[in-house]
């Protein structure tokens, strides 16, 4: 008998966490969002911010009270007022940045993906345990409320066995020049990050992918289906592109039940359980009514942060990095079977 309610999401009070203080590397479109969301929805602190382009520090800094606008990052690193570093800049930067920080001390979170292989992804982690600093991929959908009411819905088996995970994230973006550029663009490790990490949410690491797809002009990936195989029978899907606007959906079926993920499924929106069969009506409903809206839940995962902080981890438990190396891995895979190898690979 499936329930005619969803559980309530069980959230981190951020005034029960330790207010760090937060420097950002990259102060570009996701760090203002990520900036302002912290501002508005926690008790995180921005304190400082660096570019190395002549003005930009400074044009982030001022509308939004950051006391230090730095021209160098080494100088953030190594700031004595900066507790932990967002790495938020383009992805071919992400490991030599998040190293930088790692080797001054600091605690790190840093935009999805990790880095644009497995084996950068691993040279993070490995960097991290070795100087026992938290570092955390910028997973940020693993901390939103209706991930916390899936993660009960999964303890509690409603759906029964789960075999199959579906999503689908579009946005026609090529008009991006980063996301041309061979050197990190492509869809996979900008949208699809999104769609993997839903996959490995529901069903852990894939045993076997395979990817179907077409590349753009520049030689990245446009438009991919990956079907990701699992080691208990199960099936995911998970479909991508740059070069049109799809519904962003997402969906797990079990036996006992069907979950859809509303739309988009990556960001705050919420959740209808269905019956397990053909056609049917909706059993419950469960819709975020947080009062946070769309990104500014980027401001969950600095809450999280500095909670797991405060419980003395080292790790995400709700998106470990060998789950964030895993995931990268697969990505991988997935681009060069259909061709789309960046420069230097």
């Amino acid at each position: 008998m499936l329930p005619s309610s969803l559980p309530a999401p069980r959230l981190i009070d951020p005034a029960s966490v330790t207010p760090l203080r937060w420097g950002i590397i990259g102060p570009g479109g996701i760090a203002e969002t990520f900036a302002d969301s912290v501002h508005k929805h926690t008790t995180q602190r921005i304190v400082a911010v660096a570019s190395q382009t002549p003005g930009k520090a400074e044009a982030f800094a001022t509308p939004r009270g950051i006391p230090h606008a730095l021209t160098s990052y080494d100088a953030l690193v190594n700031h004595p007022e900066v507790d932990v570093v967002y790495v938020a800049t383009t992805h071919q930067f992400h490991k030599a940045h998040a190293l930088l920080a790692i080797a001054a001390g600091k605690h790190v979170l840093v935009e999805k993906p990790l880095a644009t292989n497995p084996t950068d992804a691993q040279e993070i982690v490995d960097a991290a345990k070795a100087a026992g600093v938290l570092a955390m991929e910028a997973m940020w959908t693993r901390y939103i409320p209706q991930s916390e009411v899936m993660r009960q819905i999964f303890a509690d088996g409603i759906l029964g066995d789960i075999s199959f995970v579906f999503s689908d994230f579009g946005q026609d973006l090529r008009h991006v020049p980063r996301l041309m550029d061979p050197a990190a663009g492509g869809g996979l490790l900008d949208l699809g990050i999104y769609n993997f990490a839903f996959s490995s949410f529901v069903l852990g690491n894939a045993t076997s992918i395979n990817t179907v797809g077409s590349l753009t002009s520049t030689g990245v990936d446009e438009t991919t289906t990956s079907v990701l195989s699992y080691d208990s029978g199960a099936q995911a899907v998970a479909t991508v592109t740059m070069a049109a606007f799809t519904p962003t959906a997402a969906s797990v079926s079990g036996s006992a039940g069907r979950l859809n993920i509303h739309e988009p499924f990556f960001t705050p929106s919420g959740l209808t359980l269905f019956a397990s069969e053909f056609n049917p009506t909706p059993v419950a409903t469960w819709r975020d009514e947080s009062g946070v809206p769309a990104h500014e839940g980027l401001s969950y995962q600095a809450t999280a942060l500095s909670s797991f902080l405060d419980q003395g981890l080292t790790d995400s438990p709700l998106r470990p990095l060998a789950e964030a190396v895993s995931d990268n891995a697969l990505i991988y895979q997935a681009r060069h079977q259909i061709g789309a190898v960046l420069t230097g690979e």
